[in-house]
C-alpha cells in the first residue's frame, strides 16, 4: 500500500514582509502603477501593503490621519481621496515621477 502523500501547506502572499527600504517601496509601487492598467483598486491595495510594512501608526502620525481613517481609505471599501495618496506616498518617502507612455 502506497503511502499517503503530504499535504501542501500554503499561505497566502503578502508583500508587506519583503518590503524593508524605501528603495524596496518605490520599486514596488512602481511596479504595480505599471501592471495596473486603469484599475484604482490595484493602486490602492499596493498603497496598503506598503503602509502595513511602513507601520501603520508612524504612517497615520506622518500624514496627519488617523489609523483609523488610514485604514478605512486603504481597505478594500475605501475611496481615498487623491490629498491622501499623495499624503501617504510623500509620507513614505517616495514621490510620483510622471513619463511619457510606452
Amino acid at each position: 500500500m502506497a503511502k499517503p502523500k503530504p499535504k501542501l501547506k500554503l499561505r497566502k502572499f503578502d508583500p508587506a514582509l519583503y518590503l524593508r527600504s524605501e528603495k524596496d517601496l518605490a520599486a514596488y509601487l512602481d511596479a504595480c502603477f505599471m501592471e495596473s492598467g486603469d484599475d484604482p483598486t490595484f493602486i490602492k491595495a499596493a498603497l496598503g501593503d506598503i503602509a502595513r510594512a511602513s507601520g501603520i501608526s508612524d504612517l497615520a502620525e506622518k500624514t496627519g490621519m488617523t489609523r483609523p481613517g488610514l485604514y478605512k481609505a486603504l481597505s478594500a471599501t475605501g475611496n481615498p481621496s487623491f490629498e491622501s495618496v499623495l499624503k501617504v506616498v510623500r509620507a513614505m518617502g517616495l514621490e510620483f515621477h510622471i513619463a511619457p507612455q510606452r
